[in-house]
């Protein structure tokens, strides 16, 4: 979708490269990417030149904004510095996950973004199971399998809270594997419920295969809301350890 705008925009086949991959219905406030783009192609994304004053590629955000759907939107674009890449200069990502147990579900206005649960949650049993589950470890009983790909990551943070119904979680890692981040939620959701206990998140961490003993959390429940990135200066050294092998703590 984003290829195909910029690629009209710039008459040039571009590719996208994101921070992080999302799967089908989860949302992102903050996402990055970058666009490799052929220095003969920049003069075609300008319809007009920047005014006096205006961010060199205000235009061009303007312009997208007419090529995308309304549910996608570049909020900013930059010349990245070099040796920048989206996905291996990343140094962790920030997703939250929200939930209401309020009997009538979500709100309207909050529904697409907000994951309905008709049972009550033990938050605090929650929250002392996500502690067992922090640090470098092998999430493969949390992630669909990859070929050639790893499932050892440091998640940073794994907390919870809760407001009236609402429930949110705050997930933080150097970098996720696929469905990760919903399978974490959909096993806490069990020790919520109080199906599972509390030390069975921990034990689950020994699994050298995807467990099929709870479900990943609905989809539109979550959201990438932000990536952070090292100085400019170890953008290359950060890349090479995104890269290195690695092995549990």
């Amino acid at each position: 979708m984003l290829d195909e705008a910029l690629t009209t925009v710039f008459r040039a086949p571009v590719r996208v490269r994101a921070a992080g991959r999302t799967d089908t219905g989860v949302h992102a406030t903050g996402q990055v990417a970058h666009v490799d783009v052929p220095a003969d192609a920049l003069p075609h994304a300008y319809p007009r030149a920047p005014r006096a004053g205006e961010p060199e590629f205000l235009p061009l955000v303007r312009r997208l904004g007419r090529f995308l759907p309304t549910d996608v939107r570049v909020l900013d674009i930059a010349r990245a510095p070099a040796g920048f890449d989206a996905r291996f200069s990343a140094l962790r990502r920030h997703y939250v996950y929200r939930l209401s147990t309020a009997p009538y579900g979500a709100e309207p206005q909050l529904a697409r973004y907000v994951t309905a649960w008709p049972r009550d949650l033990d938050v605090d049993a929650m929250a002392t199971a996500s502690r067992d589950l922090l640090g470098l470890h092998d999430f493969a009983a949390f992630c669909r399998q990859r070929e050639n790909a790893t499932t050892i990551r440091d998640l940073q943070r794994l907390d919870w809270s809760r407001d009236g119904d609402r429930v949110t979680a705050h997930v933080t890692a150097d970098a996720f594997c696929w469905s990760m981040v919903r399978s974490l939620v959909g096993a806490l959701l069990a020790v919520g419920e109080h199906r599972r206990p509390v030390p069975w998140c921990r034990e689950l961490l020994s699994a050298t295969d995807r467990s099929s003993d709870f479900a990943a959390a609905p989809a539109q429940g979550l959201t990438l809301v932000g990536v952070d990135y090292p100085p400019d200066d170890q953008l290359a050294a950060r890349i090479l350890i995104t890269r290195d092998l690695r092995t549990p703590g």
